[in-house]
């Protein structure tokens, strides 16, 4: 098992989790407002990290949850890249917070059905032995 950590899947998955949010939130900012926009951006947030999350943990062997949270940080600061670090209302901040539990948990999910398979496999292989 490696204990390496995949800085380009982490920045890729930060990159596109923002991308993601962004498809979400531009039109109902648009159409329905900002404060429903304000709110929809958190729970994306949450949302398309967990997504994310299990997107990079089908592609990794350990250390899940960390990768998970990683990504939760680089699309953190891919946001404040591109909002010049700007103040941001609480929600954003909330939101920031919920990108790290979401690509965490993600990730974890990820782990649990790679280990599954892995223990459905070898349950098979030991069948077939028998």
């Amino acid at each position: 098992m490696t204990k390496k950590i995949h800085w380009g899947r982490i920045v890729i998955a930060g990159f596109l989790v923002e991308v993601a949010i962004f498809a979400v939130f531009i039109p109902v900012f648009v159409f329905l407002g900002e404060q429903p926009g304000i709110y929809t951006a958190a729970l994306a947030s949450f949302a398309m990290t967990f997504v994310f999350g299990v997107w990079i943990g089908r592609k990794i062997e350990s250390h899940f949850v960390l990768h998970g949270m990683l990504v939760g940080v680089a699309a953190t600061l891919v946001y404040i890249g591109l909002s010049f670090a700007q103040p941001e209302p609480w929600q954003y901040i909330v939101a920031h917070g919920l990108k790290i539990l979401g690509g965490a948990l993600g990730a974890r999910v990820a782990e649990k059905r790679k280990r599954k398979a892995t223990i459905q496999t070898d349950t098979t292989k030991q069948e077939a032995i028998s």
